[in-house]
């Protein structure tokens, strides 16, 4: 069992950044395949960015360059530093933890507007 809370979301400029959190209550956090996805209203939901629990990762083509997915096992959080953000980043984006089945949090608003 794993539960999964999202925080740092809010609104912010064309340009600006953001860092949001994901905590998970687990016992052991570093055994699990940390992701971030997102949604936006009237769209699928589509995958940002996963790390491994050896730290490998991996970006979606519009986050590469911009989004940076981290992890820090004693704390038991994944975070997404998002950066040059654009409107088209607008969207709720949720956390993931995968092992032998998938987690979701509850999602975090993130808004991108001048």
């Amino acid at each position: 069992q794993v539960q999964l809370v999202e925080s740092g979301g809010g609104l912010v400029q064309p340009g600006g950044s953001l860092r949001l959190s994901c905590a998970g209550s687990v016992n052991i956090f570093s055994i699990y395949t940390m992701g971030w996805y997102r949604q936006a209203p009237g769209k699928q939901r589509e995958l940002v960015a996963t790390i491994t629990s050896g730290g490998s990762t991996n970006y979606a083509d519009f986050a590469k360059g911009r989004f940076t997915i981290s992890r820090d096992n004693a704390k038991k959080t994944v975070y997404l530093q998002m950066n040059s953000l654009k409107p088209e980043d607008t969207a709720v984006y949720y956390c993931n933890a995968r092992r032998f089945n998938d987690w979701w949090g509850q999602g975090t608003q993130v808004t991108v507007s001048s």
